[in-house]
């Protein structure tokens, strides 16, 4: 199978020092990786860089494309780039109000998307949003609310529905679940783990949460220090770790 994304040696600096260094994976279709850690270990820097909001220093990342042509992402002009992220990439940010727009209203931001890649009928646009609101368990009688008047939990159902009512293929999430109560962060957990699933999605997704990791994950790379010290398969990482960082991660959210 070719991959969808392939990571080689990708290097990120700042000031001098590594924000990520030397990392190399591949991301094939339909699979969730999970880049984990703790804060300052540079999993949010590699996000950033892998989903072009950072320019890299060295490396070479690659994309294949709904077409099967094989793009080299380190050299994409600023035009294909803004096209990519309004197709075929989203990008779910950790603060929900950072990935919307707070000026419009629930519908507008999920019809948004879909007036940059050509919908014109409004009819239709609106139908769209309504179904989308009630795929991601949003009351669609609230389509004409604005953001502030959901709550968090529901602000980044919101935003989740912003980047998939096109139909991209690669999803980049920065800790989807930060911030919000445990009983909340459950109810994302599964809903995203449902879209994932029925959307044949890719995502590349960052957490310092391992319960986060192992409910949705089928991959893990562990950052420490801007470098992966551990990759591999969810349970076989996480319930046989081999770096001390990992282990002292998985132990640390192990009851005593």
């Amino acid at each position: 199978m070719t991959p969808l994304l392939s990571a080689r040696a990708v290097t990120k600096q700042f000031g001098g020092r590594n924000g990520c260094a030397d990392v190399t994976f591949d991301l094939y279709p339909g699979e969730v990786l999970c880049i984990v850690g703790e804060s300052g270990s540079g999993k949010s820097t590699l996000l950033n860089t892998l989903a072009l909001r950072a320019e890299a220093d060295s490396g070479a990342l690659r994309y294949t494309n709904t077409n099967g042509e094989a793009i080299d992402l380190f050299s994409l002009s600023e035009p294909r780039r803004r096209l990519l992220m309004r197709t075929e990439w989203g990008f779910v940010q950790q603060n929900s109000r950072d990935g919307l727009r707070l000026g419009v209203s629930a519908g507008a931001n999920i019809g948004e998307p879909l007036m940059a890649v050509g919908a014109r009928h409004y009819g239709q646009i609106r139908n769209t949003a309504s179904q989308w609101m009630e795929r991601v368990e949003l009351d669609p009688a609230r389509i004409d609310e604005l953001p502030s008047a959901f709550s968090g939990g529901m602000q980044q159902r919101l935003q989740i529905a912003r980047n998939l009512v096109t139909g991209p293929r690669l999803v980049f999430m920065d800790e989807p679940t930060a911030g919000l109560d445990v009983s909340v962060q459950a109810r994302l957990l599964d809903l995203l783990r449902t879209l994932t699933t029925t959307l044949h999605l890719s995502v590349l997704i960052v957490t310092h949460d391992i319960g986060v990791a192992r409910l949705l994950a089928h991959r893990l790379m562990v950052m420490q220090g801007g470098k992966v010290v551990e990759a591999g398969l969810t349970d076989q990482v996480l319930d046989d770790p081999q770096h001390p960082y990992t282990q002292t991660l998985v132990s640390s959210v192990l009851p005593v």
